[in-house]
C-alpha cells in the first residue's frame, strides 16, 4: 500500500532570479541566475545531477516543447530532461516530477527548473492559449480577470456579504503584501500602497480592482532535491524535508451542474486534504505555520484560506481583517509579497513559493525572517475557477 513520501525526499538547495520587466536579459539568463545560485546552496557540481524537470508555459525558450533549452543552456550532462507544463501549476509540477523521481529511487539528485519571459508575448496579462489574437475581444468573460470576479461574487452571494465588507477584505490583503514586498529584493513591485488606494482604484472585472491583481513579470526559480541520506553525505545539517506533494484537477464537475456554488476551489480542498494526511497534520490551523498561496488576484488569496482549512467556512473576512495572515499575526501568508508584487511568470512561481518557504525554514530569509517558522504550505492553482489544478507542497525541518 502506498505511504507517500513524507521526509524521504530533502530539498538541497534553492535558488531565484529576479522578477520583473527584465527586458535587459533572455530565458537562458534567467535559468542561469536562478541555477547559479541553487548548485552554490546545494554545494554540488552539475555532473552530480542525475535528472532534470523542466517547467515552461509558453515557448520563449526555443520552438518545440522539449527539455532541450534546459540541457543546452545549463550545459547538462546527457541527463534526462522532461519538459512539464499543467497550466499556472507547471512550476509545482516540475518540482513533483523531480521529488517524486528521488522519493522512487530511480535517481539519487533531481533538478526542478521554471521560467518565464511574459513580458516578452507582447500581452498585457496572460497570453491567449490557442485561441488567437483577438479571445479576449471575443470572449471577455474567459479572461483571467472575468474568471476570477466570478468567485468574488459567488462568494459574496453565499455569505450574503456587502460589496463593501469584501472590498475592505481584499483590500487588506493587496496592502499587505505590498508592505510585505518592501523587504523582499526579488520582487517586481516593492512600493508601499494604502487602503484607500486600493478602494477607489479602477475595476477591471467587477469587484477586482487593479491593485487586487497580481503584475505580469519575467522570472525564473530552482530547486535540486535528493535523499536526507545522501544530503547528510554531503554535510547537509538541519535538513529541510518534503512533508507532503498533492496534485488535484477538476474532472468536469465544477463547469456541468450546479452542485458546485462558484464560491471556492473544489481541487484545492481536496488536495489540501490529501497533503495534509500524507504529512500527518490533523490540526492544521495550529500545525501550518506559514503559507504562499496562489493569489493571483486578491480574492483568491481570501477564499483559498478557507479551501486550506486554515479559516473556518465564511469565516476568512474576519481573519483577514484581525491580521491572522499579517507578517505578525498566526499564519503569515505571502511573507515575501506573494504573486501580488513578485508577478506571475507561469513556469516559475510554483518553485517561487517554495523557495521562500525554504529559506525561512532555514532561517536565512532576511529581514523579513519570521521569528518561529514551522511548516510552510505552498498552494500553486493553474486555469480558471471552473476547470483548473490545485498543487499543495508542505516542507518543513527534517525533525520537527
Amino acid at each position: 500500500m502506498a505511504t507517500g513520501i513524507r521526509d524521504k525526499v530533502a530539498i538541497l538547495g534553492m535558488g531565484c532570479s529576479k522578477f520583473g520587466e527584465r527586458w535587459d536579459v533572455g530565458a537562458e539568463d534567467l535559468i542561469i541566475e536562478a541555477y547559479s545560485e541553487a548548485i552554490k546552496d546545494a554545494g554540488i557540481e552539475t555532473k552530480d545531477i542525475d535528472a532534470a524537470w523542466f517547467a515552461t508555459a509558453f515557448e520563449q525558450v526555443n520552438v518545440g516543447k522539449s527539455g532541450l533549452p534546459l540541457s543546452e543552456t545549463l550545459r547538462l550532462n546527457n541527463i534526462a530532461v522532461t519538459r512539464v507544463e499543467n497550466y499556472c501549476a507547471s512550476g509545482s509540477e516540475a518540482f513533483r516530477g523531480a521529488v517524486y523521481a528521488v522519493a522512487s529511487g530511480a535517481v539519487d539528485i533531481a533538478l526542478a527548473l521554471g521560467v518565464e519571459k511574459l513580458k516578452d508575448t507582447g500581452y498585457g496579462g496572460l497570453p491567449p492559449n490557442g485561441m488567437g489574437p483577438l479571445q479576449f475581444e471575443t470572449n471577455a468573460n474567459a479572461s483571467a480577470p472575468g474568471g476570477f470576479a466570478q468567485i468574488a461574487s459567488g462568494y459574496q452571494a453565499k455569505h450574503k456579504l456587502s460589496r463593501e465588507d469584501l472590498k475592505r477584505a481584499t483590500a487588506h490583503i493587496s496592502v499587505k503584501s505590498h508592505a510585505n514586498a518592501l523587504k523582499s529584493p526579488n520582487a517586481h513591485l516593492r512600493k508601499a500602497i494604502s487602503q484607500e488606494q486600493v478602494i477607489n482604484a479602477p475595476i477591471i472585472a467587477e469587484p477586482i480592482g487593479l491593485f487586487e491583481c497580481c503584475g505580469v513579470s519575467d522570472g525564473a526559480a530552482c530547486a535540486i532535491v535528493t535523499t536526507p541520506e545522501i544530503a547528510r553525505s554531503l554535510g547537509k545539517s538541519n535538513l529541510v524535508t518534503v512533508k507532503a506533494l498533492q496534485l488535484a484537477l477538476s474532472n468536469g464537475l465544477e463547469a456541468s451542474h450546479n452542485s458546485w456554488d462558484g464560491s471556492y476551489f473544489h481541487t484545492t480542498r481536496i488536495a489540501a486534504a490529501r497533503a495534509y494526511k500524507e504529512a500527518a497534520i490533523t490540526r492544521p490551523q495550529e500545525q501550518i505555520g506559514m503559507t504562499e498561496v496562489h493569489d493571483c488576484f486578491s480574492i483568491t488569496e481570501l477564499v483559498t484560506m478557507e479551501d486550506l482549512y486554515l479559516s473556518e467556512e465564511g469565516s476568512a473576512i474576519g481573519d483577514v481583517l484581525d491580521g491572522k495572515y499579517d507578517a505578525d499575526g498566526a499564519i503569515p501568508c505571502q511573507i515575501d509579497g506573494g504573486l501580488k508584487c513578485f508577478g506571475h511568470p507561469i513556469g516559475a512561481s510554483g518553485l517561487r513559493m517554495l523557495y521562500e518557504m525554504y529559506l525561512q525554514i532555514q532561517g536565512r530569509a532576511e529581514t523579513r525572517q519570521l521569528s518561529s517558522p514551522k511548516l510552510g504550505l505552498t498552494h500553486n492553482l493553474g486555469g480558471n475557477p471552473s476547470r483548473n489544478v490545485a498543487c499543495i507542497c508542505i516542507i518543513g525541518p527534517e525533525r520537527l
